[in-house]
């Protein structure tokens, strides 16, 4: 990690709004940069988000474009990890409605597009704990059905999980990268550098 204490977050940037996730680092004053390629992993860096966007077309790229397997180890070797939306899927050790799992390392099983057609999309205020009540909004979200030993309930909406913890693992149903509240990207930090 640089002097300054600053981390260095690398962004999975093969589909998604990984853009967006970026420019609110960057309003934090954090550093950033793109993985589109097994080369991009030969930097050392210190935290890494997987962002909304399609679930099943980013796993097939990461497993195409050779990433699935780094990532997976060193997500289970520690590092710390921001899921959003697809990237809670990602994370999944399974899912309830799809046979598929990807990278398996957060012990809670998951329902793709949970809220149906009628609430494809909806923006909603609730609490996450340690933060806080911040805007959240959904688009055609995932929402956690159960959760294992060792996971951190962290918010709820309409009853339904929308936020955990897991060890260095966050994961959350609605996207914080399309509001201005840089709440949870902070929170997120946080636990990189040790204050929580």
């Amino acid at each position: 990690m640089p002097p300054n204490n600053t981390p260095l977050i690398g962004v999975l940037a093969v589909q998604g709004a990984f853009a967006e996730h970026r420019q609110m680092l960057a309003k934090l004053g954090v550093n950033t940069f793109e993985i589109r390629q097994l080369k991009d992993l030969d930097r050392e860096f210190d935290g890494l988000i997987l962002p909304g966007g399609e679930s099943t077309v980013q796993g097939k790229l990461l497993r195409d474009l050779g990433l699935f397997s780094p990532l997976q180890e060193r997500i289970q070797n520690g590092l710390p990890t921001f899921g959003t939306c697809a990237g809670l899927i990602l994370l999944a050790e399974k899912l309830s409605n799809d046979k598929n799992t990807y990278f398996g390392t957060l012990p809670v099983t998951v329902e793709r597009n949970a809220y149906g057609r009628q609430l494809g999309s909806f923006y909603t205020e609730e609490n996450v704990e340690g933060i806080g009540k911040i805007p959240m909004t959904f688009i055609r979200a995932p929402q956690v059905e159960s959760v294992r030993d060792g996971v951190k309930i962290l918010a709820k909406v309409k009853g339904q999980i929308v936020a955990v913890q897991y060890q260095k693992q966050l994961a959350i149903s609605f996207h914080p990268e399309l509001s201005s509240d840089l709440s949870m990207h902070q929170y997120f930090l946080n636990q990189i550098v040790g204050k929580h």
